[in-house]
């Protein structure tokens, strides 16, 4: 981890090994295409072998309270921003625009305000993310993870049809 000066402003740098995250994604059972840049690492990840959907489901229906009240992490459904990580999650598409429910892409900033905290106060190290992404990925496919709000990113597991019009 690294601290840079941009003017007034300073930002940490993680310093992620792509192969540590490689490694992480495969424990937990995906298949990974990683790019890395300079400020971000783009995941695609996929479990093409799965017969159930990614635990993706919307924090509002009723009907997902279950999930809702055990998962660990929520989406803002209109940003994709995994909340107070520095993960940004979106869906995977098919030709006919679709949500593919065993895939889903995950960007991971590298570059943060000096000021980004976890929950509790705990700053964040390339070992504490190391260990968020193992939790995350753990929860795709065990426990849940929620989508709060309408947006960009679809819920791919639980009740995630709609009736009627969402206006």
């Amino acid at each position: 981890m690294q601290v840079l000066q941009a003017g007034a402003h300073k930002l940490i740098y993680l310093e992620l090994q792509p192969e540590m995250v490689t490694n992480i994604a495969r424990q937990a059972g995906f298949e990974i295409r990683a790019k890395d840049g300079q400020r971000v690492m783009q995941l695609d990840l996929n479990i093409p072998h799965r017969q159930a959907p990614l635990l993706l489901f919307d924090a509002a229906d009723p009907a997902n309270l279950g999930w809702f009240s055990r998962c660990q992490f929520y989406v803002d459904g209109r940003s994709g921003l995994v909340m107070q990580t520095p993960i940004t999650l979106a869906n995977k598409r098919d030709r006919g625009g679709r949500a593919q429910r065993n895939s889903v892409r995950i960007a991971i900033s590298k570059e943060l305000p000096a000021t980004f905290r976890l929950p509790g106060k705990q700053p964040l190290t390339e070992q504490v993310f190391y260990h968020i992404l193992v939790n995350f990925l753990d929860a795709l496919t065990k426990t849940g993870v929620a989508v709060c709000g309408n947006g960009v990113v679809q819920p791919l597991a639980g009740r995630t049809e709609t009736v009627g019009s969402r206006n």
